[in-house]
């Protein structure tokens, strides 16, 4: 189920390096439980560059998965902007990132949602919550009806923030500083498939600067790119 812990697994150490479509992918594991691992320069210059060219005209208000509708909606607790880029396949550049993320995880690029770029100005956060959805409330059986569980989420990180904006993982007592090209891949279900409340986390306030991430979103079977979130 989980193949990318395995592919993690099977290297020796702290750091790792994986060869995929030959490019060198520097991972370092953060922590077993929950499991996060940092991915070192995933990102090229020019990648981040086009990431946040494409998307700062079309920011909007970002918004949660509300509990009891299963839409999208504004919320006190996440104050950033962002979009989502556009479909699969439609930018080579982005279509280089998707299938080297596929490559990672080893799993089809169908399964993840499209990519969503998000800035925060300052004093801009995104308080503490997990990314699965939960299946006690109607919006999460209606979220879970398009591809099941998100299974991981890859956090990337397209440029250093000055001061602030870490993102911050309570229980594995962790906090990752933004720098450009890096990015965060953590699992927010057990090998077993059940939801990991470890992966709680957090964006903490930018205090200066400006911050710029891009997150995919990986879910257990195909996420429909129509849905209506």
């Amino acid at each position: 189920m989980f193949k990318c812990l395995v592919v993690v697994l099977s290297f020796f150490g702290i750091a790792a390096h994986l060869e995929a479509q030959q490019e060198i992918l520097d991972i370092e594991i953060l922590s077993w439980n929950p499991r996060i691992v940092l991915l070192h320069n995933f990102l090229s210059e020019e990648e981040c560059h086009h990431l946040i060219s494409k998307a700062k005209p079309f920011l909007v208000r970002s918004a949660i998965i509300d509990d009891k509708s299963g839409r999208s909606v504004p919320h006190e607790g996440r104050t950033s902007s962002g979009m989502f880029l556009e479909r699969r396949g439609g930018d080579p550049i982005i279509q280089r990132i998707e299938e080297r993320i596929s490559y990672l995880t080893i799993m089809p690029v169908k399964n993840g949602e499209t990519i969503q770029v998000v800035q925060y100005e300052p004093g801009q956060a995104f308080t503490p919550h997990h990314d699965y959805f939960d299946s006690a409330t109607v919006g999460g059986q209606i979220a879970l009806k398009n591809g099941g569980q998100r299974m991981a989420t890859l956090i990337m990180y397209l440029n250093s923030t000055e001061k602030g904006g870490e993102t911050v993982f309570p229980a594995a007592g962790l906090k990752v500083f933004p720098k450009k090209g890096n990015a965060i891949l953590f699992y927010n279900c057990q090998p077993d498939g059940k939801e990991d409340p470890l992966t709680l986390h957090e964006g903490a306030p930018v205090v200066k600067g400006s911050k710029w991430i891009a997150t995919k979103w990986i879910h257990f079977e195909e996420f429909r790119e129509g849905y209506n979130r």
